[in-house]
């Protein structure tokens, strides 16, 4: 069986950024937690799973996805400014803690979608929050290995993700 759409499909993987003795790395998803996930439906950025399709189980992947095909460039207009008074609980202060630089805070847009606001500058008036992806502007690079691979059964496909082993059971 190969990758293909609706294929659940199992990967460990490295990601990193950055070039040479500059990379680091983001996430290691190893044999004991690996990815699961419906190819086609997961979420994650196109150029990733289309850089799958074809493998088989045991197969090795090292590819690279630039921000354009992953999470974007930065944008600017995602940095927003918000007033300190907005971050004040009942006593008037802001809980201790809450505005440190690199923090996540949830918000919900108008259409009640959630997204989390990194904090990126505090002023005594103000506090600004970036929205952009954390790994936007980043090129994204991949290695790793297939290790499973399933056709996805109805269920899965309507909900559009994994159930049972490795994947959301409800």
């Amino acid at each position: 069986m190969k990758v293909e759409e609706k294929k659940v499909v199992t990967a460990i993987y490295e990601l990193y950024v950055g070039e040479g003795e500059d990379r680091e790395i983001i996430e290691v998803s190893d044999e004991s937690d690996p990815i699961v996930f419906i190819h086609g439906m997961s979420g994650l950025p196109e150029a990733f799973e289309r850089n799958l399709i074809g493998l088989g189980v045991n197969d090795t992947f090292e590819f690279s996805v630039s921000p354009e095909e992953g999470y974007g460039e930065v944008d600017t207009e995602a940095l927003i400014d918000f007033p300190i008074e907005n971050f004040k609980i009942e006593d008037g202060e802001v809980p201790e803690g809450m505005l440190e630089i690199g923090n996540f805070i949830p918000f919900s847009n108008e259409e009640g979608h959630r997204m989390n606001g990194r904090v990126v500058e505090v002023h005594p008036d103000l506090v600004m929050l970036d929205f952009n992806h954390p790994l936007a502007g980043e090129t994204l690079h991949f290695k790793g290995k297939i290790i499973a691979i399933r056709n996805a059964n109805p269920d899965e496909i309507a909900h559009g993700h994994v159930h049972g082993h490795g994947g959301v059971i409800h």
